[in-house]
Formats: C-alpha cells, structure tokens, sequence
C-alpha cells in the first residue's frame, strides 16, 4: 500500500536524527497512517455532509411534528405543593389536546389564557412584571368545580425552564385548578411566518419583513396555526396587574355581537391620531384617529378575546388577511405602523368595526401617558379617560402600576 512506502522512506532516516526528533517523526508517521485509513472509509466529506443533512432533515420534521414542550399540573387545594410538576411528557399537537378533550368529555370546562414569554430570563424587568401579574391572577382567581385554567407561554427553551421555576413559587396559594403549556416560539414562527410575511412590512418596526417579528402578529392568524378543537383563547400582556377574577373576562364572550371575532379595548393614547396623521390631512372630516366616544381611536393589544371558532368561520376576516387586501388598505388609509397585530387589527376596525366588540376600558386600563409629553398635552385627556371600575391595570411602556 502507498503509505507503507511513506512509513518506510521515514523509518530508514530515524538513526540520523537525535532522539526528541525520532518522537516527532514517529507522531508524523502515525499522523500519515491514520490519514490513509479513515480516509479509505466512507466518513469523508461528502458523507458527513450528508449524514449533516439528514439529522437536520430529521429534526425538522420532529419539530414540526411535536412543536409543543408541554408540562402540566393540575393542583387542587388539597394537595401537598412540594410535589412539584407532573411531567407527561406529551410532545404532538393532537396528543396534548386528546388529553385535555378526554378531560371536558369528563365534564371539566377549560379556560384558556396565552402570553408571550421569550428572552424573559435575560430581563428582570420582565420577571418581576410576571411576578405581579401571577400573584394577582392567582389572588383574585377562582373557579368552579369542574373548571381548569389552562395557561399557555409561547417561549425560548431558556425562558421555558426559569418559567417553571417561578410559577411554581407564584401559583403556591392558587386555590384553583390549572394546566400550563409551553409552547416553542421557533415552532411556532416558522408556522405564522408564510402567513404574515406580507403585513409585516406595513406594522413592524423594521424597514422589511423580519422573520423573528412574525411572532408579534400570533393573534392575527392563531385560528390557522391552533388544532380547530381549542375555540376560544384570550392573549394577555406581561405587564398587567389583575384587580377581579380572570375567570369574569371570559364571560365577555357572550357578550358578542354576530359577526364579532375579536374582544378589544380601544387605545387610551392619541396613537392612532399621530399614526393616521396623512390620511386625516387628506380627509379631514373623518372618525379615524379621533377621540371617543364618537371618534376611532384604535386598539390596544394588551387584553383580546380571540373567538378562534368564530375567527375560522369568518370569510371576511380572512380575506382581509390576503396579501393583496392588506396592501390595498395599507395604502387608502396611508398606513404605516410598528405595533404587530394591535396596528392590523387598528387599520382592519376603521373599514370593518363589525369584527370586533369593544370591551370596556376597565379591562385594559392603560396606564402609559407618553403622548402627553409629546405634542399632545391639550387633548390627552379626552383619549386617557377611563369611566367605570378597573379590573386590569396596564403598565405600558414601563409605567408603575398602583399598589391597590
């Protein structure tokens, strides 16, 4: 063979050498040998290339098939807290939901809830925001026999970990039963990113259509990318601090107009006034951008009731999700925003209010006052107003919420 005529030419100079080169020129022979053997096998480039590409192929389509990390405890008043999570390990979309409709079959009711929960553990901000909003969730939270809260948090794997960690401190006093889902943000992105990639060029913040921004328009297509057997959810913000019970939300439900696939409360700042600036200019007879109660100020995206039910069956809403028709009202009403899903479903009210029931201010009681400061002082009032009791304060744009 031809590397035992390299080890040979090298072994007949080994006597001419001191001895801490014959160390040297052994390892380079062993180094030749070994080059001449693997590369006789078949893990040579071509090869690894492709054994690369098939564990990504199977990873992919793993994470497709099993994009939910779920972990799940139902906790009853009665049972020891040191027993920590009740890991199931359920990794399908179906198989997770098998198990909470074999639950309802049984006559439990459930009673959905979902929260952005990513890149939280580099933030303590955003966990001590988390803390009062589970403290005040679990506070004021209760629930009938029968009935299980089910929390869902669309996060990173590192945000996921210190998530259990904390609600298993948080939820210590709950009284209630309640179910949490993690869900993988990767996972979820990759399913909404065919979807909203068209809009995202008309509400992000960014001059083009960002991959990582799909996920800040979940709300806008949850109906698509949710099994059809979850109905009816309800997506919070972090920053909320919770003054009634989280269960008299649901109720509002009921209280839909036909035709209504989205609860909202309106924008408690003159967002909308500044956004819509071009198109009121043009038409400077119209509601859009003004104040309530006759005016559209637009919408808030920290509380919304999603009928995914209603949202599915709704030809309107979903041709208003087209590409065409989303530039098409991108452009009549001049429209250039940065805010995800609240500016959409803001642009989508203006033409078509019917889509949506408008929940009273005191479910989202906005708490940010930036636009006082910033050229509309005069008139701030009369968007900030906010009638009637509180039951969920909103600290935006990092406002202090009150202690009571």
């Amino acid at each position: 063979m031809g590397f035992l005529r390299v080890v040979a030419r090298v072994m007949g100079r080994i006597s001419t050498f001191r001895s801490y080169q014959l160390v040297l020129l052994l390892a380079a022979a062993l180094a030749v040998v070994a080059f001449y053997y693997f590369g006789s096998e078949r893990q040579n480039f071509s090869s690894t290339t492709k054994r690369i590409k098939q564990t990504q192929a199977s990873h992919n389509t793993n994470r497709n098939d099993a994009d939910l990390t779920v972990d799940t405890r139902l906790s009853h008043p009665d049972e020891p807290k040191e027993q920590g999570w009740e890991e199931r390990g359920v990794e399908e979309d179906g198989d997770a939901l098998t198990s909470r409709k074999a639950d309802s079959e049984a006559g439990y009711q459930h009673y959905h809830v979902l929260m952005m929960f990513t890149k939280v553990d580099k933030s303590r901000s955003l966990q001590d925001k988390f803390r009062v909003a589970m403290l005040s969730m679990v506070k004021h939270g209760h629930f009938l026999e029968g009935e299980v809260l089910v929390l869902h948090f669309v996060s990173d794997q590192a945000s996921q970990e210190l998530g259990k960690r904390m609600l298993l401190e948080l939820f210590l006093d709950t009284t209630f039963k309640y179910e949490v889902v993690f869900h993988d943000v990767v996972a979820l992105t990759q399913k909404l990113f065919p979807i909203v990639e068209a809009m995202q060029k008309h509400f992000s913040a960014g001059s083009g259509a960002y991959y990582s921004d799909a996920i800040f328009f979940l709300s806008v297509a949850m109906h698509h990318i949710m099994p059809e057997s979850l109905t009816r959810i309800v997506q919070l913000d972090l920053d909320l601090k919770y003054r009634t019970n989280i269960r008299d939300l649901f109720q509002e439900f009921h209280r839909f107009p036909p035709g209504a696939v989205i609860g909202i409360t309106r924008e408690m700042q003159p967002v909308y006034r500044h956004t819509f600036w071009q198109y009121r200019k043009e038409n400077p007879q119209t509601r859009v951008g003004e104040p309530p109660p006759d005016g559209l100020p637009g919408f808030n995206s920290g509380v919304m009731l999603l009928d995914l039910g209603a949202m599915r069956s709704s030809a309107l809403y979903n041709k208003l999700l087209e590409p065409s028709n989303v530039a098409k009202l991108a452009d009549q009403y001049r429209f250039r925003g940065h805010l995800g899903d609240q500016d959409f479903f803001t642009m989508i009210g203006m033409e078509h209010p019917e889509l949506f029931y408008s929940l009273a201010c005191g479910w989202n009681r906005q708490l940010c006052t930036w636009w006082r400061d910033h050229g509309y002082g005069d008139i701030f009032q009369l968007y900030y107003r906010c009638d009637g009791p509180v039951y969920i304060y909103h600290g935006n744009c990092n406002t202090p919420i009150p202690d009571d």
